[in-house]
This record gives C-alpha cells, structure tokens and sequence, in this order.
C-alpha cells in the first residue's frame, strides 16, 4: 500500500509515483497503463515532456475512474506570461481530457528571463485553485530566495516544490526550508540518473538486506518522507521500484547515504539560478 503524504492545503498526495519524463509520446500510453496495472497511482508529466495525451490514454485504457489517479503537469518555460500561462493550462486541461488536475506545477522559476517576474506567474497558478481546475499547486526548482519572494508577494504557499534530490546532491537548503514551512518536497532524478547505483555504501547496503540498489536508494527517499517517483518503461524495473514497502533500511543506512552527499558537485541538472531553456 503506498502511503500518502498531507499537503498544506488539506490535500494528499501518493508518495510513490510513476514519472513520464524521456518516455516518447507515442510509448506513453503503454507505459502508463503498464504503471497502472502495477499499483501505481500517481502520474507525474509536464507540458514539456509533450506526452500529457499520453497519459490521458493510458489512463482510460487502464479501465480506472479519473479520481483513482493523482495526475501532476507542469507550465512549459515559455509560457510564464501570465496569458500565455493561461491558454497553456488550458491545454493541459484538454490534452489530458480532464476538467481538473490534481497538482500543477511552475517548471522552472527562469529568474533571467520574464524581468524575472515569477510571482505574476505564481498568481495565476493561485487563480487556477481557486477556480478548482488545480486541486493543489506548487513549484518546482525552487532555491530558497525564489521561495521566500513568493512568500513576501503572493497569498498562497507552495504545496510542493519538486527539486533535484539524491545521496549526492541533499540540496539540504530548500529540502530545510521546504520542512519548516510546510512544503513537501519531491525529488526528481532520486538515483541522480542511475549514478548512485554503484557507489560501494550502496552496494554495500543493498546486499546485507538482499534488495536492489535502486531499492535500497528509493527506500531512503520514502524514510525521509520525500515524494518520489522513478523513471523506467522496462516492466521489470517497474515493478522493481514499486516494491518499496516491504522492508526498511537498518540503523545506520540513513546516516551513511547521506553521507554521500557532494554538494553542488553532485548535481545532475541545470542550476535553478541560472537555467534558461525555453523550448522552440
């Protein structure tokens, strides 16, 4: 049974999710169903994956009502203006053939870009919750500054910031933040893209429990309360990653991943300052 997180509106949240980044439009479908099927019950895309009508056939085709999963998108970078931002969650609306979804997400905050006006995109995020078509909002890639000018600007609290997180990059700044104010945080890349899996503290630990390392990694996710949600179209590694709940890390395992950490050496993305795609 995966378990739910609370939000700080009231909401929930699976903390275990299915994620559709990389997986091509025309394979979504199938991986989604696939996930479904599997037990999971929480899609994680965004309006740049290009993959959101995907995850709407995946989902009729797995023959589960449209509340039984928890749906999450994300604004394309190159609609922060608030219109654009507007017509872009409409269609995210559309493509997902759904009237609402259940948690929408600023991507990027681009401070270089847009005069750096995050906050006038962030309440039009606002307006969509209060409307109802997003049951919850949030960020993701949020550094703390970025974090604490919403809060100076705007009305409502991130219910999640969703960062790049793994026993290499702790990003134990925003992940600190993000516990004092009641923000929960999701990590995306939790294997930092398959570059933790064969660190010897790893290793180590996934043969004492008789487990994976991507087990072993993601399980320490869900201990810390993080929300995760690995990326893989193989069945087996699938299925592989679902089974989380079975067992726990031993005294000392917690301790010694994250006494992995590297800092901004272990980071795999782009710099939340700095980065600045926006897609043609």
């Amino acid at each position: 049974m995966i378990p739910d997180i609370s939000l700080n509106d009231g909401n929930t949240i699976p903390q275990l999710g299915y994620g559709v980044f990389q997986i091509p439009p025309e394979e979504t479908a199938d991986a989604v169903q696939r996930a479904l099927a599997i037990g999971y019950r929480h899609i994680d895309t965004a309006e740049m994956y290009r993959n959101e009508a995907g995850v709407r056939d995946g989902i009729a085709a797995s023959g589960l009502d449209r509340d039984d999963v928890f749906i999450t998108s994300k604004l394309n970078n190159g609609y922060h203006a608030p219109d654009d931002a507007r017509r872009a969650f409409e269609e995210t609306l559309r493509a997902l053939g759904t009237d609402h979804v259940d948690l929408f997400l600023i991507h990027w905050p681009l401070p270089t870009l847009y005069d750096g006006d995050y906050p006038a995109t962030w309440k039009v995020l606002e307006a969509f919750k209060a409307d109802g078509r997003a049951r919850s909002i949030g960020v993701s890639n949020f550094e703390v500054d970025h974090l604490e000018r919403l809060a100076a600007e705007c009305d409502v609290v991130p219910a999640v910031n969703q960062i790049e997180l793994h026993p290499y990059l702790l990003n134990d700044a925003v992940h600190s933040y993000g516990r004092e104010h009641g923000i929960a945080t999701e990590a995306w890349s939790p294997i930092a893209q398959g570059g933790v899996l064969g660190d010897p503290v790893i290793t180590e630990i996934a043969e004492k429990l008789d487990r994976t390392p991507a087990q072993v990694v993601l399980r320490w996710h869900i201990e810390r309360g993080n929300i995760v949600f690995p990326k893989s179209a193989t069945p087996a590694r699938m299925e592989e990653n679902f089974a989380l709940f079975d067992f726990e890390l031993e005294p000392g395992d917690d301790a010694a991943i994250a006494g992995l950490d590297r800092g901004e050496d272990g980071r795999t993305g782009p710099n939340p300052g700095v980065m600045d795609y926006v897609p043609s």
